[in-house]
């Protein structure tokens, strides 16, 4: 579209994105800790791999609960706070994982993962705060490039895990449970770095034209929180329904997927570092991959890019499922990665185009709900899956997960025609 052209990026909004980004590339180590090391660290401490699934559930469900109030809490008294708040709280939720894993308290970590989940959750308004420093003709490329701290981080994760295996075994101590004591350093720096993040990215988001001469808001924005914002509203209109369900399809197909990639590479004989690796790689598709997806989503609509998203997860899904190599599982989590990114991208910029800045960070967070409790279903039926009925039952669950969207998808292509983002939003109004 020209309008993507039309606006300078204001250098106070890029250092904003390039700290979130920075910041980004610190805190979210963890969550790949979680993902990769949480299916092993419930097999190992509880010896049963029906419960291998509990790990990504609980931090599923700890989104769940805390999405839309701290959407609220940003709402009220700007993105910051919000997510101060949620990287206090993960904190506490790395420690308490490390020293449980010590100790083998199964309780302890439970709980540990439940207040990780929820702190990195609320921290998951970096992505409200992205979208409100742009016009809607830009929003799908500015969470583009909030990712690249994600990408950044990617590196670290493997670095830390293969720095403190050796350690840890010098130590005589749980392997698993180094890289979590570790990780604090991480969200202190990560928080260090967001205090020069100014002013609020709220303010901005009220306040757009001042930044970009010449944009006309779309829709008023109003000054004050919007005491008639009903969240369920969402899924009256048929655009940010679809976007949500597409987005929840690709949630849960990842959480099972997660859990797959690092039980099968395990009953392979494959080590941590080399599952590490894998994930890695599913890191790189949720990614490094943002920036042209976002750009595709404005270009060319919301709708154009979650139809192809939501069908790579479930390709990707298959080949975890069904392959026996680790190049070609690999692959498959590569694409589970790559598939999200372009559903969860695209969704958000939709939602965000049509919701208000004071209302944004709860429409956000309900969708990131609606997509934690498809996930806490995902992952917990993952492990009784496979206890019964092998990896392949597994496997095809998160197959099955990513069709009621693509039909929903496919249908809306073939009764609409407009191909960029305004004919789309135009088309769905």
């Amino acid at each position: 579209m020209s309008a993507i052209a039309t606006y300078a990026v204001p250098r106070l909004i890029k250092r904003n994105v390039a700290l979130f980004a920075l910041s980004q590339s610190f805190t979210g180590a963890g969550m790949q800790f979680a993902y990769f090391l949480g299916p092993l660290m419930m097999v190992s401490i509880t010896g049963s791999s029906g419960l291998a699934g509990l790990s990504v559930g609980l931090i599923a469900l700890s989104r769940f609960f805390v999405a839309y109030p701290v959407g609220k809490v940003t709402d009220t008294y700007g993105r910051k706070p919000g997510i101060f708040m949620g990287l206090s709280i993960a904190l506490v939720g790395t420690l308490m994982i490390g020293f449980s894993l010590l100790f083998r308290g199964p309780w302890a970590l439970i709980l540990g993962m439940l207040v990780f989940g929820m702190g990195m959750s609320a921290a998951q308004q970096l992505r409200v705060a992205a979208t409100d420093m742009f016009p809607p003709s830009m929003r799908a490329s500015a969470l583009g490039y909030l990712a690249l701290g994600s990408l950044a981080g990617l590196v670290i994760g493997p670095v830390i895990v293969n720095g403190t295996e050796g350690l840890a075994h010098d130590l005589s101590m749980d392997p698993l449970a180094m890289p979590w004591l570790i990780l604090p350093v991480l969200i202190v720096a990560g928080m260090i770095i967001l205090t020069f993040v100014r002013p609020d990215p709220k303010e901005i988001g009220m306040n757009l034209a001042d930044y970009y001469p010449g944009y006309v808001p779309l829709k008023r924005e109003s000054k004050a929180g919007d005491p008639a914002f009903r969240a369920m509203d969402l899924m009256k209109h048929r655009a940010t329904r679809v976007a949500i369900i597409a987005n929840c399809a690709a949630q849960g197909n990842m959480s099972i997927v997660m859990v797959l990639t690092s039980l099968v590479l395990k009953h392979h004989g494959h080590s941590l570092t080399a599952i590490s690796l894998s994930h890695m790689f599913h890191s790189l598709g949720m990614f490094a991959f943002t920036i042209p997806l976002g750009k595709l989503a404005d270009r060319y609509g919301r709708r154009n890019v979650m139809l192809p998203g939501v069908l790579t997860t479930l390709v990707g899904a298959a080949l975890v499922t069904f392959t026996p190599s680790y190049a070609l599982v690999t692959l498959g989590t590569f694409l589970v990665g790559i598939g999200w990114a372009a559903t969860n991208v695209s969704a958000t910029a939709l939602i965000a185009d049509r919701t208000e800045t004071a209302e944004r960070g709860r429409a956000i967070g309900f969708n990131d709900s609606f997509a934690a409790g498809v996930s806490v279903a995902a992952a917990l039926v993952t492990g009784p899956l496979i206890d019964l009925y092998g990896l392949p039952a597994a496997g095809l669950c998160a197959v099955v997960i990513a069709v009621p969207p693509l039909a929903m998808l496919l249908a809306g292509q073939m009764s609409h025609a407009p191909a960029t983002a305004t004919g789309e939003r135009a088309a769905n109004r």
